[in-house]
């Protein structure tokens, strides 16, 4: 069992264009970020839904700034 090397004819086979490289490469992260952060979920659906309506909760908060001085008040007694 010996190493193999190409035959002195033939060429080396063609590398990928980087752009074509890069964009395979971010596909690949994209997915193993997908897939890392289902992992354990059963429901991915509703997983995002949920974290969505809570992001859409919280922005509305920020925007709608701190209560007015008219509200209730909070005694310690």
């Amino acid at each position: 069992m010996g190493l193999c090397f190409p035959c002195p004819a033939e060429a080396a086979p063609p590398s990928p264009d980087p752009e074509e490289k890069r964009a395979k490469l971010a596909e690949a992260a994209e997915r193993r970020q997908k897939e890392a952060a289902s992992r354990g979920i059963l429901d991915v659906r509703s997983v995002e839904e949920k974290r969505k309506k809570k992001e859409k909760m919280e922005k509305q908060i920020a925007t709608s700034g701190p209560p007015s001085e008219g509200g209730l008040r909070w005694t310690v007694s």
